[in-house]
């Protein structure tokens, strides 16, 4: 395993992380659960992501049952939830100081740690003063119950706006984003986020890094394999962008692809990652699985860098045709 830091923190955190969206709680339960962290953990992963809105508290829970029964040293491993959805009641969604600090308290209940190393804001809260919230995070880490805070999906000038409210006010700024980036998504975090990297020191926790499953091929045939995340209950809105129309020119692009991936002797979902990580502001990608064997393919992505050439790169590049362009004014 490869160990990056997270963005200009001390923090080490590995390349390739592992998230519980979508699988825990609804895909697989928690003896499967159990095997897929364990095989993460002995790969070298020290992170594991988590958010109060997945499965509605049931994957922090899993995870939390999980990281207890483990006999792994606290030090040795990562941690992190986020808050923005929590429920239907008013102070019950969004970034207030009542919010945040609630869903904070239930988090490190259900996860049944001391500390989150990592808390994110899942969402902006446009409803909510930016000073509020950035007082209620950095508050948290004065008390010691998160370590480090950042954002997920904000903007750069949201981001920047925390940043600056953070300095104004003597508080703690945070430290990472967490955006989705793969080769399908890639403006955000190439172009918008391009000056935050030097200026403030963002880090990155990619989430999506295989586009949900289409960069493994498994939607090639243009229908959802019954087993898959797109067939769960509530993920219609997913299986649309993965068999729907508008995925049919990328499922041509992975055909070809795939045969990239085949004459470096990689799978695709190895090709894909290991794209993801030659980007050098990438501080980790969080990996997601619901069967061992897709676990023990994903982390050899680690290994295989160095097959991504820079005539490979130009190779998919011409593939994807997508790349974003920096404007300069």
């Amino acid at each position: 395993m490869e160990y990056r830091r997270l963005g200009k923190s001390g923090l080490q955190v590995s390349a390739l992380s592992f998230g519980s969206w979508v699988t825990f709680g609804k895909q697989i339960g928690e003896s499967e659960a159990e095997k897929l962290m364990h095989l993460a953990y002995d790969a070298g992963v020290n992170f594991f992501d988590n958010a109060e809105v997945y499965a509605r508290g049931q994957s922090e829970i899993i995870m939390g049952n999980i990281l207890k029964k483990s006999g792994w040293q606290r030090d040795s491993f990562l941690v992190s939830s986020k808050v923005f959805w929590g429920g239907d009641k008013p102070n019950q969604k969004g970034l207030s100081r009542k919010r945040v600090v609630e869903a904070c308290h239930a988090a490190l209940k259900r996860l049944q740690v001391d500390y989150l190393d990592l808390y994110f804001c899942h969402r902006p809260d446009l409803n909510t003063p930016i000073e509020e919230t950035v007082r209620a995070m950095s508050d948290l880490v004065t008390q010691g119950k998160i370590l480090y805070w950042g954002t997920s999906e904000w903007s750069a000038q949201e981001i920047q706006a925390a940043y600056s409210a953070a300095r104004q006010y003597n508080l703690i700024p945070p430290t990472m984003e967490q955006p989705q980036y793969n080769m399908f998504h890639r403006e955000r975090v190439e172009v918008e986020y391009s000056r935050l990297y030097e200026d403030i020191g963002l880090g990155t926790t990619i989430w999506s890094p295989l586009a949900s499953g289409l960069l493994t091929g498994k939607y090639n045939s243009g229908i959802a394999p019954k087993d898959s995340r797109a067939e769960i209950e509530g993920m219609g809105w997913l299986k649309e962008k993965l068999v729907g129309e508008e995925a049919k020119l990328k499922v041509e692009k992975v055909g070809i692809l795939t045969e990239i991936a085949s004459e470096l002797g990689l799978s695709l979902p190895q090709l894909a990652l290991a794209w993801v990580l030659k980007n050098p502001n990438v501080s980790t990608a969080l990996t997601g699985a619901s069967k061992p064997t897709q676990v023990i393919e994903n982390m050899k992505a680690v290994l295989v860098l160095s097959k991504l050439t820079n005539e490979v790169m130009e190779a998919v590049e011409e593939v994807l045709a997508n790349k974003p362009q920096i404007m300069i004014f």
